[in-house]
């Protein structure tokens, strides 16, 4: 099973997206930790993806692309994987359906969570991140486990994100839905794309998920 999460930040991609991850069996590939794991490894295209960073640039779709090629050529992506932040583009998604039809591979089903940018202002200006790692943590669907601390980092406290302000947040879903109004379409037309309201308990959006991703079983989606 081969997946790709869709959703303006804060729609709980991250968080569903480990869940169905764990449930299909397969990897959970996060572009956010591709692009660290990479860098720190000092590859080629982590060094690239780095240099691009730091000059405060969004990273080129070739680099990226090579990224997730190398990725989900990994053992462990071999029974499939979960994408979490790639493609964000339409030539990004071309480029993938490339890439893995050359393996004679195909993605399975794109999931779109949707919420309101009322909705999705709320939830980011609760959510907190680890200085160390970058992770984020959400009080309400993916909390930290003493609340206050990172659980990979213990003694690194959480801290609120800086572009997580109300005028900030407005302006990332503005362009986000400028940028994937096409990337939706793309996917429609294939026939591939599920879309889930991201409205409701973690679990009621899970179980929707869930069952539009058509892997999993309601028995271990509880454990």
């Amino acid at each position: 099973m081969r997946l790709v999460m869709l959703g303006a930040p804060g729609v709980g991609k991250g968080t569903q997206g480990r869940r169905l991850a764990a449930v299909c069996g397969c990897a959970l590939i996060s572009t956010g930790e591709i692009l660290r794991e990479a860098a720190a490894r000092g590859t080629a295209l982590g060094l690239e993806a780095r240099r691009q960073m730091d000059s405060g640039r969004l990273v080129d779709d070739d680099v990226m692309v090579g990224l997730v090629r190398e990725r989900t050529s990994e053992p462990d992506a071999q029974e499939g994987f979960v994408l979490d932040g790639f493609p964000r583009t339409v030539p990004q998604a071309e480029a993938l359906d490339a890439m893995l039809a050359a393996r004679g591979q195909q993605i399975d089903v794109v999931l779109s969570i949707t919420v309101n940018e009322d909705e999705l202002i709320r939830r980011l200006q609760g959510r907190r991140e680890c200085p160390v790692c970058k992770r984020a943590y959400n009080p309400e669907g993916a909390p930290a486990r003493d609340g206050r601390h990172c659980d990979e980092h213990p003694d690194a406290e959480l801290r609120p994100r800086k572009d997580d302000s109300e005028e900030s947040v407005r302006q990332r879903f503005a362009e986000f839905q400028a940028k994937t109004a096409p990337l939706v379409a793309y996917y429609a037309v294939g026939g591939r794309l599920r879309a889930v309201a991201g409205t409701g308990t973690v679990d009621e959006v899970f179980e929707t998920l869930q069952r539009e991703a058509g892997c999993g079983s309601r028995t271990a989606q509880t454990n």
